[in-house]
């Protein structure tokens, strides 16, 4: 049997479909593709924005139930029903992460975690795992975001890697 090759999009559920396109415009510089109103098909009774970076005809969807009550997110509440705990973004390189970071902080996007290098074995790692720097913030409705560059990768005989290809000590992955 093949295996699936990658997640190919995501879409989050937003209270505010204006707000969101140009939260995600303004930050990511999403393109849109389509937007529909609820119920143009019948069996989908929500409001859809199709949103890309490039020649996707979408990366990002944004849906919002116009029938229902949005309240805000709660904010580091331990009780309620599981969610999306975040949706993260590769750049391109640690230029390209930069800039985001720094256009992140001229748009006010709320940063909640970084910058950080998520390191067991780098002396400047915070001690979790992935080998890669990254940043968060949280969109108007509380969805964390990840930007990330020079993720590690496993090699064929299993080892971790750092993004230079270099074997990490004692890091031999659980599965092949």
């Amino acid at each position: 049997m093949k295996q699936s090759t990658r997640v190919h999009h995501v879409a989050i559920e937003v209270s505010d479909m204006d707000r969101s396109i140009q939260f995600y415009r303004d930050l990511l510089g999403l393109k849109l593709t389509e937007r529909h109103p609820a119920s143009v098909v019948p069996e989908i009774p929500v409001e859809l924005t199709f949103l890309r970076f490039h020649e996707n005809h979408h990366d990002f969807v944004l849906a919002h139930n116009p029938n229902k009550q949005y309240r805000p997110a709660a904010q580091a509440t331990e009780d309620g029903p599981a969610a999306c705990h975040h949706v993260a973004i590769q750049m391109s390189d640690r230029t390209a992460w930069c800039e985001q970071l720094d256009k992140a902080k001229e748009l006010g996007a709320p940063i909640v975690r970084g910058p950080i290098v998520h390191s067991a074995y780098q002396p400047e790692g915070d001690g979790s795992w992935g080998e890669n720097e990254s940043f968060y913030v949280v969109d108007p409705d509380g969805h964390r975001i990840e930007f990330f560059c020079n993720m590690a990768s496993v090699d064929d005989d299993g080892f971790v890697c750092d993004s230079n290809g270099k074997r990490l000590a004692s890091t031999c992955v659980d599965e092949l």
